[in-house]
């Protein structure tokens, strides 16, 4: 008599990256203050492409 085979699991395709924020679901933005605009340095936020997942957006 055959045995009953298994069924393997199939792993799934890993989602490509998001471009601007290479995966890491936040960017960074240079804070500028004044009339001239001066740069005083950068602040961190959620990606406005992935909302923070990291993950490419599919379609």
């Amino acid at each position: 008599m055959a045995t009953a085979r298994k069924p393997r699991p199939r792993s799934r395709p890993t989602p490509p990256q998001c471009k601007p924020c290479e995966g890491t679901g936040e960017v960074s933005r240079t804070v500028r203050v004044g009339r001239k605009h001066r740069e005083v340095g950068e602040q961190t936020g959620i990606c406005l492409n992935c909302f923070g997942t990291g993950q490419a957006p599919t379609a």
